[in-house]
């Protein structure tokens, strides 16, 4: 059966110390290409019908360390946009705005939860149709991947919140009796 493989980017410096990033373009740590060129070792084997990409450097490098071919850059696979808060950390943020949530509030300056729900949708629906052709691997960005991830089963952006993704790590998307489901999580 087909399957959605979302590929988190590896480290990054901004990601090893927890900092928002979505439009700053940042290039793999030393680290962060070790973890990538391992996850060729997680999708070794596989064929898929289509490799998407976010534009994102740090998205592309991940790719081809891990051995995919990407076949298209998709501007609906960037990270959400978090505007005044591109750089800060969640800890920083929350010196200001103590009560702040990414998944109810958004980013001033920056996308709301349905603004890349919106995005995100568009995206599942340009690709579910291939899944009749076989798998396909998105490669992107932590809080884009688990609204996708979110989305797919049927919860609202917001539900990405419940969803960890670390980086340089493989979640896989599929049907279980006709239904969408998460098949795996979060893995190495």
């Amino acid at each position: 059966m087909s399957e959605i493989l979302l590929v988190r980017h590896g480290e990054t410096t901004w990601s090893a110390s927890r900092q928002h990033t979505s439009y700053t373009d940042l290039e793999l740590t030393p680290d962060g290409e070790r973890q990538a060129r391992a996850l060729g070792g997680v999708l070794v084997g596989r064929r898929f019908a289509r490799v998407l990409s976010s534009p994102r450097t740090r998205a592309r490098a991940t790719a081809q360390l891990a051995g995919l071919t990407v076949d298209e850059v998709d501007e609906d696979l960037v990270e959400w946009n978090y505007g005044e808060y591109e750089g800060r950390t969640t800890a920083g943020i929350h010196q200001d705005r103590p009560d702040w949530n990414i998944w109810t509030d958004g980013c001033p300056g920056g996308e709301t939860p349905e603004q890349v729900g919106e995005r995100v949708d568009r995206l599942l629906a340009r690709i579910t149709p291939l899944l009749d052709q076989g798998s396909v691997a998105l490669v992107g960005h932590a809080h884009s991947l688990r609204v996708v991830g979110a989305r797919w089963i049927g919860l609202p952006p917001s539900g990405g919140g419940k969803l960890r993704l670390d980086t340089a790590t493989v979640s896989v998307l599929g049907h279980e009796h006709g239904r969408p489901v998460i098949l795996r999580w979060n893995g190495g």
